[in-house]
């Protein structure tokens, strides 16, 4: 037998599939068949081919839903739970006649019962499954198929660290539809790679909103989510083993689940407020791949720089920057390239974020006992080569670590300032003598994170505005810039993602000099400057010339002072004015 009969066309499990959700009839899919065997007409590869062709054998319309609005008071008539399940979206009416989207256009039965229990004329009009779902998504909510329509979720199990066997999260609790609520809002949030979910009550909503490349964005509820408000809080303290009884104090707790085979671990949050309990999960997925220093995005440079000091044997590397700038990340990042077999590294964290093959790593427990000082020191007696601590807090830590590199320990950890000078009056603040943090300290990464620009929907930025800036930040005239759009694909922000821009800062002699004059770190960052440190913000311009990111970005993530050093305008008043940043989304965008 000839390869070309026993290679099946790449058509046929689409159009097998799509006969199975009667999306498509038999003999329809029968005569598709033989025109992509025989090569008659365009090969059907995709849903949406599929549906055209059957629109144009209708004589129906078909739609992407991209430019349609759908009409909310009618989507109002019409029971959820029969759109949900049918996935029907009811769009607008139309000379007296309700325009219904469908992809299951030989599945009646939904259609039928729609007409019986409204009255109403109802004309189908053909979309993708995928397209209808994020519409249903986007109006009626995320969850809203879980209130009075269970179903099966195996693949989503919750790890329950306390007992041998892991806990399937739709068998955990009595209440199915509160336990598939609360699973699908982490799915969602894991799928949309949020950083966060913030569960917020007032007087008369319950919102849900999802961190997202360092943004918070709403997303859409069912509107009776109210009433369920103190069953989903529950459901989520039953699950990090909180106190459901206590509804007074803050508590905090952990979730650790998996879905399709990853491990996230989540932090939780429970603190009351005026009008319930407010609940933040912090997302860490545990098998995150960690990129290599190539990766990380830095200039030749920094990087070089980088590199250098990983070889060193002894000496404090500090990164700075607030909360969610990408710390960990670098450090980790760092680790894993000096991670081999003749050395031994150790690290002290809260909360340990990823998990390193080869390296110990100790989580902290305050409750216990175990903070970062007290973990130091037994890590000390450990005969380490390198330590990471996750966070110098106190003096009592900054103290140990710099006790650490003196004895010969090549030691990292986290500071948070603004930028790479402010790190060493900061430890000289916490009671560290200045001679010590000179004769310790061998470098300093500030770093933050913005948003990288949709690829889909990203635009030259041509105002006049935009050139004046390039003037005054002194990137070429020629150099073409970007701004923000929106589209589908991110969700209407215009940025999908985000990356690193850093500040490097080597502890020369210059520098340890001052340090030991105790001078300030306006002192400090001039001395570094002219010793070619670049600052946040010169590192933001790059990313702006190489098209990856946008001038506001740049702007609201550095101060007034990292952006009027790199800018050809002494004089205050010579500053241009920022262009303001496009408005935040108020909707989630599916």
């Amino acid at each position: 037998m000839s390869e070309s009969v026993v290679q099946e066309p790449p058509a046929k499990p689409l159009l097998d599939r799509m006969v199975a959700a009667r999306q498509l009839s038999v003999t329809d899919a029968a005569v598709l068949s033989r025109q992509n065997e025989s090569g008659a007409g365009q090969a059907v590869q995709e849903e949406a081919d599929v549906l055209k062709w059957l629109a144009r054998e209708y004589d129906l319309a078909f739609t992407t839903l991209d430019d349609i609005e759908p009409d909310r008071e009618l989507l109002s008539l019409f029971p959820a739970r029969i759109l949900l399940k049918e996935e029907l979206l009811p769009l607008r009416r139309l000379n007296g006649t309700v325009e219904i989207a469908t992809s299951r256009l030989f599945a009646t039965q939904g259609l039928d019962a729609l007409k019986s229990m409204t009255g109403l004329n109802l004309s189908p009009v053909l979309a993708t499954s995928e397209a209808i779902q994020r519409e249903m998504k986007k109006r009626l909510g995320v969850g809203a198929d879980t209130i009075g329509t269970l179903g099966e979720d195996a693949t989503f199990l919750v790890v329950d660290e306390h007992h041998e066997d892991d806990t399937d999260l739709d068998n955990a609790a009595e209440d199915a539809s509160i336990i598939r609520f609360v699973n699908q809002v982490l799915r969602d949030a894991i799928e949309l790679r949020a950083s966060d979910i913030h569960l917020e009550p007032f007087e008369d909503e319950f919102k849900i909103r999802y961190r997202i490349d360092g943004v918070l964005q709403d997303t859409s509820v069912p509107a009776q989510l109210k009433r369920f408000q103190p069953a989903i809080v529950s459901r989520v303290k039953i699950l990090s083993h909180l106190n459901i009884a206590e509804k007074r104090l803050p508590q905090d707790g952990r979730i650790k689940i998996r879905i399709d085979e990853n491990e996230v671990d989540i932090r939780v949050s429970v603190i009351p407020m005026l009008h319930g309990e407010a609940v933040v999960m912090r997302l860490l997925r545990q098998n995150a791949t960690l990129r290599g220093m190539g990766q990380l995005g830095m200039d030749e440079r920094e990087h070089q720089c980088f590199q250098r000091v990983l070889q060193m044997p002894h000496g404090i590397i500090l990164v700075t920057g607030p909360t969610g700038s990408g710390k960990t990340s670098t450090l980790y990042t760092a680790l894993s390239e000096i991670n081999d077999a003749v050395r031994k590294i150790i690290t002290i964290e809260d909360p340990v974020e990823y998990q390193l093959k080869g390296v110990n790593q100790i989580q902290v427990s305050e409750k216990a006992g175990l903070t970062f000082a007290r973990g130091l020191r037994s890590i000390l007696r450990h005969d380490p080569d390198v330590i990471l601590i996750g966070e110098i807090r106190d003096q009592e830590t900054a103290q140990i670590a710099v006790q650490a590199s003196l004895t010969g320990h090549l030691v990292f950890s986290t500071l948070h300032t603004n930028d790479a000078p402010g790190a060493l009056t900061r430890l000289v603040d916490m009671g560290v003598e200045p001679y010590l943090v000179a004769s310790s300290l061998e470098a300093v990464l500030a770093q933050r994170l913005v948003r990288v620009l949709c690829n889909e929907c990203k635009q030259p930025d041509t105002s006049l505005a935009a050139q004046a800036f390039k003037a005054q930040v002194g990137i070429p005239a020629s150099t073409t810039i970007f701004r923000s759009v929106g589209c589908q694909e991110c969700r209407q922000t215009g940025f999908f993602g985000r990356h690193a821009i850093f500040e490097w800062m080597d502890s020369d002699d210059e520098i340890r000099r001052l340090i030991l004059k105790n001078v300030s770190s306006d002192v400090i960052r001039d001395a570094a400057r002219h010793a070619g440190m670049r600052t946040l913000a010169d590192d933001g311009w790059r990313l702006v010339r190489m098209g990856i990111t946008t001038v506001e970005e740049v702007l609201s993530v550095t101060t007034a002072k990292e952006v009027a050093r790199t800018t050809k305008i002494d004089e205050p008043g010579g500053m241009p004015k920022a262009p303001a940043p496009p408005p935040l989304p108020t909707r989630h965008q599916p």
